[in-house]
């Protein structure tokens, strides 16, 4: 796997003041290093990041991840929790169906059920806005973002709990995507002292964090929801190829039609791991019938998890994303920013007994560049120390639910940030209060 070192010899790359003759391209937001604008942050600032990432861009940022990886998060147990809960869900989510490889689809309405005849022509309503035609001659791409997590709430049977002053709680960071198309590509993403990063070679999705190490995904190879959310247009286009039209309705005031996506029995059952069952997988685009473009997604997965000799619980979790600020990036429409909001609900067992978490994301696009020279399929190798069974998608889960079944082998070392390692028990998951 390429080193961090690696990858920003490439992002020097794009640092570069851009000639005709260099042969790829750009955001229109991204200036030569000499007068590169400071990656704006939102809420109060890290002390270090004051000092160096105003002053030095990318670069700036750049050092400023590798300096929070380096040293140990200054938070007490249960926070470390939280930031183990709020990027094992919002940090690298995949998308609930995979994208097949074919060219970008034709409006055929011939013998074609309505709902199905009416998503192909919505989609080539978006097609034609994204400009994902125009990325036919696109090998590769590269984008740069900040994000902004917290968990905001929880919610019992009996109370209530939201975070006080989330503005202040909520963890900043980072995160760099590579694509390699049609279906390579490699994600890390820093918040709060904590790594994650995951990758795809085309074959084998993986993902890597510090209490869990790498392990495979179980199922199909699936895309990367976040590069889903206005980064890729011709992904997007190609996934919803088979999707249906259900209606429409309005988002933020606007019209929008609501085109449907569901995994299918067998891609479930491939996603499925002994005592957990993962039921249904669907996903929603909201389209705005003004521009085009989509501007909203809403999934949500439901696991049944088998507990030995005892009742079944639930988990249902539903991700909401608002897809913002589109600007034209070489003819392509790329979201500069967005919202992303995550329910995580428990219940089964016996009645009254539920439990609901609310985390929240909010994203920026800082850069984006195609055509990136020197990124090659080396880079999208996976770790040489993966897992070679894939690993359960409810290995995320807090760990008092993943404890009631056997998780043997399964069961993760915990690595971490060049500490000693740490005992994942003793760890209360909770929201601050």
């Amino acid at each position: 796997m390429a080193s961090w070192e690696d990858w920003s010899a490439l992002v020097m790359l794009i640092k570069r003041k851009q000639h005709p003759e260099n042969g790829f391209s750009r955001s229109v937001s991204v200036r030569p290093i000499g007068g590169a604008l400071a990656p704006l942050m939102e809420g109060p600032e890290p002390e270090d990041f004051e000092n160096s990432g105003k002053k030095e861009g990318w670069s700036g940022l750049q050092n400023w991840m590798k300096g929070q990886l380096a040293k140990a998060p200054s938070v007490s147990g249960y926070k470390r929790s939280d930031l183990h809960l709020l990027l094992g869900v919002l940090g690298t989510p995949l998308a609930p169906v995979t994208i097949s490889n074919d060219p970008l689809p034709h409006l055929s309405i011939k013998d074609t059920p309505i709902e199905s005849s009416s998503a192909q022509y919505i989609l080539q309503q978006y097609i034609a806005a994204s400009g994902a035609r125009n990325q036919h001659s696109i090998r590769n791409a590269y984008a740069m973002g900040r994000v902004k997590m917290l968990t905001s709430e929880f919610e019992t049977a009996t109370k209530i709990t939201k975070t006080k002053n989330p503005s202040k709680v909520a963890e900043p960071g980072g995160f760099v995507l590579w694509q390699m198309m049609p279906d390579m590509w490699y994600v890390e993403l820093a918040v709060g002292g904590s790594k994650v990063h995951a990758g795809c070679n085309g074959k084998l999705v993986w993902r890597h964090t510090p209490w869990l190490g790498a392990h495979a995904a179980r199922g199909p190879v699936r895309p990367l929801r976040r590069a889903l959310q206005g980064l890729d247009p011709r992904s997007t286009a190609t996934m919803f190829a088979n999707a249906k039209c259900i209606g429409e309705k309005k988002i933020n005031g606007e019209d929008c039609f609501i085109l449907k996506l569901s995994a299918d029995p067998s891609t479930l059952a491939s996603r499925s791991d002994g005592p957990a069952d993962i039921i249904r997988h669907v996903l929603f685009g909201y389209f705005s019938q003004r521009s085009g473009l989509l501007i909203y997604m809403e999934d949500s997965h439901l696991t049944r998890i088998q507990s030995t000799g005892g009742d079944a619980i639930y988990w249902e979790t539903t991700i909401n994303s608002f897809l913002e600020d589109y600007r034209a990036v070489d003819g392509v429409m790329i979201a500069h920013s967005g919202q992303t909001t995550v329910s995580l609900f428990r219940f089964g067992e016996v009645a009254m007994s539920h439990t609901k978490t609310r985390m929240e994301e909010v994203w920026t696009i800082e850069e984006v560049a195609f055509n990136v020279p020197g990124l090659s399929m080396d880079c999208f190798i996976p770790p040489a120390d993966i897992r070679c069974s894939p690993m359960s998608e409810t290995c995320e889960l807090p760990r008092e639910d993943r404890g009631k079944f056997t998780i043997g082998n399964n069961r993760a070392k915990v690595a971490a940030l060049g500490r000693p390692q740490e005992n994942l028990d003793n760890i209360i998951w909770r929201v601050e209060v």
